[in-house]
């Protein structure tokens, strides 16, 4: 009786195996699947360590599985909840102090390919480890950590009490090693970051400026899993081991092509970031060209557009009705080592600037709604000077202009002729740039009559290299981290900032921002951001601003693109039908 009960136990259990099989199987046929190339390039994503990103490609990857204590509204740029909630008190010393509560029903979680799963992370006990205020108090402080060496820490310091010292001792060559980490630890225990329970994080500014909130939102202040860290080092991204909370979670990472994640169903959703919509997203890491031809192939849902194809594009009628345009908050500019010869001249960099055609650019180069631009910031962010109210500012176009500075130039560097000055120019090897760069080059030549040979670089490491040692001229671009003109002019040339890889200092430009950052007046902003411009592009001409991007892409009619306004892209809320 018993052999016979439990053979047909045994029969409805496998039956039932089967059913969940077939059930499983389904499932994963019928996910929805968004696969996109849409700010990645050839090669590989950098990171999606939140406190060691800089790049497009791996703050938009970060983005989807990790979230901020405030986030941006992506349709309006309008600070949103993202992991807490906030509340403000202004200090006697003209501070102010804030205070989260950050929600506790987010876990942290792994995606499992054994179950095919994403799955809940827990601790030696068995209890479910939910994301705490103590993980964004140890992420906060692994970014401002200068053992860190984060590229985006010095973005919060200024916002932060105390932040400034800890992130700037170092170790000397030679240095008493026990004495440097006592005094980090002092230094550590000095910034205004305290962390007041699990649920509970204050952070003491030196002032309430209009933006604070959005900077405490930023990838390198998320909550990064000190467990995991401590176990993998810097193995901990991979997605064996990585630990994430957000919208998605990372299922694989196939290096130097493609990263995949999958919806975390564990993700309850804010006001800010919703749960997602799509059951996957796949980044194929491809330069534009190679987007194009995956995205005909039907391989690929999302492609930015190669610069090179506009004119076929538009000229095919499914191609061009599947073309998507928008606001793109980013500066395309070329940058000059103001420290080093030759371009430490300013009369060589204003006669180079002056020489370059920017509506030539746009209407016959990039021709995908990019605007010329005559500064750095672009005039729709807050607070930043605006072609009327400010219709003489900035830089264009004057070959007149050009050729006088340019003589005066040679004369200050000694030489007779444009023939013995020899100068480089710098890209990123992508398909949209060389085209511009080429542009840019025949532009010097008939100009000034000066023969400048193009450099492009490697993509992956293009940036990292800029940072090390910036070239005479190099090709750059900008997009904001949050809708202020801080975010362009502070965040990049305030002398003292690590993004500034051109050298640029001006003692009355570092004045500007300085006041412009704290005023809590945004008509005063607006005419403080006007003269730091000037003295940027044509006074000291530390850059070349070419234009002010616009959203040129592709997307598959079954595709429901969630409009962005931020830069990034947010799938979360992307749909398919």
């Amino acid at each position: 009786m018993k052999t016979t009960r439990f053979a047909r136990f045994l029969s409805v259990l496998l039956v039932v195996a089967v059913l969940f099989s077939a059930i499983g199987a389904i499932s994963a046929q019928d996910r929805k699947v968004i696969v996109t190339g849409i700010s990645m390039v050839g090669g590989d994503i950098p990171t999606i360590d939140p406190q060691l990103a800089e790049t497009s490609a791996s703050i938009e990857a970060i983005n989807q599985m990790f979230v901020g204590l405030t986030a941006q509204d992506v349709t309006n740029n309008a600070l949103a909840e993202g992991m807490a909630t906030f509340e403000v008190t202004e200090n006697a010393d003209g501070g102010a102090t804030y205070t989260f509560t950050v929600r506790q029903d987010v876990p942290w979680v792994r995606y499992n390919p054994e179950t095919d799963a994403v799955e809940q992370l827990t601790d030696e006990s068995g209890a479910v480890r939910m994301v705490t205020a103590a993980d964004f108090y140890y992420g906060i402080m692994r970014g401002l950590d200068p053992r860190t060496a984060s590229p985006y820490a010095y973005v919060p310091v200024g916002y932060i009490n105390g932040a400034s010292d800890f992130n700037g001792l170092v170790l000397e060559d030679g240095g008493d090693a026990a004495a440097y980490e006592q005094s980090l630890a002092e230094l550590q225990a000095a910034t205004a970051v305290r962390l007041v329970d699990d649920a509970t994080i204050e952070i003491d500014a030196p002032a309430n400026t209009l933006f604070t909130a959005y900077i405490y939102g930023l990838w390198v202040m998320r909550a990064t899993p000190e467990w995991v860290i401590e176990e993998f080092g810097d193995l901990w991204v991979e997605a064996e081991n990585i630990a994430t909370y957000g919208p998605f979670a990372l299922k694989e990472w196939a290096h130097d092509e493609s990263m995949t994640l999958i919806k975390n169903p564990f993700w309850p959703g804010t006001a800010g970031v919703p749960q997602a919509k799509i059951d996957e997203v796949v980044f194929r890491f491809l330069d534009p060209q190679q987007q194009l031809a995956e995205y005909e192939a039907g391989n690929i849902d999302a492609i930015q557009i190669p610069l090179e194809e506009w004119d076929r594009i538009q000229a095919d009628p499914v191609l061009s009705a599947e073309y998507v345009t928008g606001t793109n908050p980013c500066s395309y500019y070329i940058g000059f080592d103001n420290l080093e010869a030759p371009t430490d001249n300013v009369h060589l960099r204003r006669a180079l600037s002056y020489a370059v055609d920017r509506e030539t650019i746009v209407t016959n180069v990039t021709k995908r709604g990019e605007t010329a631009a005559r500064w750095f910031t672009r005039p729709d962010v807050n607070a930043a000077p605006t072609l009327e109210l400010f219709p003489d500012l900035g830089i264009s176009y004057d070959p007149t202009k050009a050729q006088e500075e340019f003589a005066i130039a040679l004369t200050e560097l000694g030489y007779s002729s444009a023939s013995e000055l020899q100068l480089s120019l710098s890209y990123n090897d992508s398909g949209n740039h060389g085209a511009v760069m080429q542009a840019i080059q025949q532009m010097w030549r008939e100009v000034l009559g000066l023969e400048v040979t193009l450099d492009p670089r490697e993509s992956a490491t293009y940036f990292a290299s800029l940072s090390e040692e910036a070239p005479a001229a190099y090709r750059s671009g900008w997009c904001q981290d949050y809708p202020d003109t801080n975010s362009y002019l502070y965040d990049v040339f305030f002398s003292q900032t690590t993004q500034n890889d051109t050298g640029f200092a001006n003692e009355e430009f570092d004045q500007l921002v300085s006041q412009a950052r704290l005023s809590q007046d945004n008509a005063e902003r607006i005419e403080l951001y006007a003269r730091a411009e000037q003295i940027l592009v044509v006074e000291e001409a530390a850059i070349i601003p070419i234009y002010w991007y616009a959203l040129a892409l592709m997307v598959k009619p079954n595709v429901e693109r969630a409009p962005s306004v931020t830069g990034n892209e947010a799938y979360y809320l992307w749909d398919i039908r």
